[in-house]
């Protein structure tokens, strides 16, 4: 196909998908003329990628280009899990204190992991602003360690069952680690307003999900010719 189909089929614009050859993310197509370059179903598949992980799962291009790089490589899936989780993490600082909290309660939890791993670091820098805010919540850390636990078993699950082909499965780490984050929070804002409506004492209306929000007063200068 050519530039100007690929960018019809992915909503990518033929500038952007340019861009992404020269950025290094998507490989160049197949020169079969002076000013033709033709491309294949594999370039789609590889730009619905790209586009995912920088739109929607809100990566940089260096990012991306890391992530899509370690699907390549020969390494393990663990590689391509390690690359895709620090790319996918926000770079934070800390204080020491609260990463021995956090440090604490992953022993506690019996938990085994890389000493380097970037939610320490995130999940501290949310220990420090939760303390600076005189919020006691983290007493309920073990419920949310929990529900954290259940969603790793799945997104892992969903590897194994990958697992036959090696590409797919490394397909399969960088969906559920770069998208994933974004999936649960936009969950966690479903089923905080679906609980909350259920509560006695806030008996908010229920309003069907596909239906349109009340539209907004008109000003009473605006009625007045």
């Amino acid at each position: 196909m050519r530039i100007a189909q690929l960018a019809e089929r992915t909503n990518v614009s033929p500038a952007s998908i340019k861009f992404y050859v020269r950025e290094g993310l998507l490989p160049p197509g197949e020169r079969i003329g002076p000013n033709q370059t033709a491309y294949s179903d594999e370039h789609e598949a590889r730009l619905r990628l790209i586009k995912a992980l920088i739109e929607v799962g809100g990566l940089t291009v260096d990012a991306a280009r890391s992530v899509l790089e370690s699907m390549q490589a020969a390494g393990s899936l663990g590689e391509v899990l390690g690359t895709a989780q620090r790319v996918a993490s926000i770079e934070v600082q800390a204080s020491e204190e609260s990463l021995r909290r956090v440090r604490e309660e992953v022993e506690r939890q019996g938990w085994v992991i890389d000493p380097d791993n970037p939610g320490l670091k995130q999940c501290a820098a949310v220990f420090d602003a939760y303390l600076a805010l005189g919020r006691s919540d983290l007493a309920r850390l073990d419920i949310y360690a929990a529900a954290s636990l259940a969603i790793a078993e799945v997104d892992l699950d969903l590897v194994d069952a990958a697992d036959a082909d090696r590409q797919v499965a490394a397909h399969t780490v960088v969906v559920a680690t770069a998208l994933g984050d974004k999936l649960l929070a936009g969950l966690r804002r479903i089923t905080q307003d679906h609980v909350s409506r259920k509560r006695p004492q806030n008996q908010l209306p229920a309003r069907p999900c596909d239906a349109k929000p009340p539209a907004p007063a008109r000003n009473s200068q605006t009625n007045k010719r």
